[in-house]
Formats: structure tokens, C-alpha cells, sequence
């Protein structure tokens, strides 16, 4: 725990304050690491809707690792967890990835957890985790949309949709149709990836 929020509590050439809140953080953070070996299944490989995900987190913590940006690297893992105890279950492999990305900032306990997984061998000597550049983007991306201004709706459009395509995506949700009918619409503005801004009359 010690080791963690040392390496969590902020940039790693810069001075930070000590926070007992902090140090209880990384301990919650490491026990839910623990019995998330309860949800692991029998399924091989990333499951596929947590694909993108790992070849992003394995791409963000190995980046962070050799730029000694630590306390990002283990916020990445903190919300790669969250998304685990989200779906309720997490694959062998996926969990034996988190093992690996971790073992630098928790070294005994992932050790400890290994055991079960690496076949007498130890976690110390496995290899890196490879990730593929093109895994890392993301199938759908979610959009805000805007009535004057005002968020109205969020929703999940192809990730890459032009301009054109972002526009009618938003203004083609039933709720959206329904908040803009009758009204006269002066202009859209469709950011694509973002937003779209419907300014209305």
C-alpha cells in the first residue's frame, strides 16, 4: 500500500502533500485488486467488449511507466478495475494482463495473486504486455447534444462519422425529434466527436 501511494500521490519530479486519505485509497484500490479474482471466468483472450480497453490501458501504462509518470499509470489501472467490477466478471487473461501492468507498483501481492495463474512461474519474469495500435480506438465514441446551448441527450455514434453524419445522428433520436418539433431551427453546429449544438427558435 505504502509503495502505491507513493507512486500514485502525484507527478514524480514534482513535491506532494502526504494525505492519510490517500494512503487508505491505495488500500481500497489494492483489496478490490484481491477479490477480483472471485469474478475471474473460464474465458480465454480480452472478452470483446473490453478488447479496445486493455490495448489502451496496456498502451497508457507502458507509456507512463517510461516517462516516470507512475500516478497516472495506476489511475488508469484504478478506472480499467472500476470498469471490471462494472461488467461483474473479468477473464483469466485479462485479469493475469492487470497482474503484469501492476506488478512494478504492488510487486508482492501480484506475486501472491500469480500463483493461481502462472503456472510455477514467476510473475516477475513474464513478459510485457504487447498492445495493437489499431485496438486501441475505440469502435463508438459518445456525443453530447446541445438544444441552444443546453445538453439534452448523450448518445453512441460510429467512432470516425464526418460532420454530416454526427449531424444526423443527433438530430434523428426520437428525443431529439421530439424537443425540435415545431420549432424553427436556425442552425446546427455538429463538431464531429464531440458535439452537436442545435440552435432553435
Amino acid at each position: 500500500t505504502l509503495r502505491t501511494y507513493e507512486m500514485f500521490i502525484g507527478a514524480f519530479d514534482l513535491a506532494a502533500s502526504w494525505s492519510e486519505d490517500g494512503v487508505k485509497g491505495c488500500r481500497r484500490f489494492l483489496d478490490r485488486v484481491w477479490k477480483l479474482q472471485d469474478s475471474v471466468t473460464d474465458e480465454k483472450g480480452y472478452s470483446k467488449d473490453m478488447e479496445t480497453k486493455m490495448h489502451q490501458v496496456i498502451k497508457k501504462v507502458s507509456n507512463d511507466f517510461e516517462n516516470l509518470k507512475y500516478n497516472t499509470a495506476i489511475a488508469a489501472m484504478m478506472a480499467l478495475l472500476n470498469d471490471f467490477y462494472k461488467k461483474g466478471s473479468v477473464t483469466a487473461d485479462e485479469f493475469k494482463t492487470l497482474l503484469i501492468l501492476l506488478n512494478p507498483v504492488a510487486p508482492h501481492m501480484t506475486e501472491e495473486l500469480w500463483l493461481t495463474y502462472g503456472n510455477g512461474e514467476l510473475l516477475s519474469l513474464q513478459p510485457w504486455p504487447k498492445y495493437d495500435e489499431g485496438k486501441t480506438v475505440d469502435d463508438e465514441i459518445e456525443i453530447v447534444v446541445q438544444i441552444n446551448g443546453k445538453i439534452k441527450d448523450k448518445l453512441m455514434i460510429p467512432a470516425g462519422l464526418d460532420k454530416d453524419g454526427t449531424q444526423e445522428a443527433a438530430m434523428n433520436t426520437e428525443k431529439i425529434k421530439g424537443l425540435i418539433e415545431g420549432k424553427n431551427v436556425v442552425k446546427v453546429i455538429a463538431v464531429p466527436g464531440k458535439l452537436v449544438n442545435i440552435v432553435v427558435k
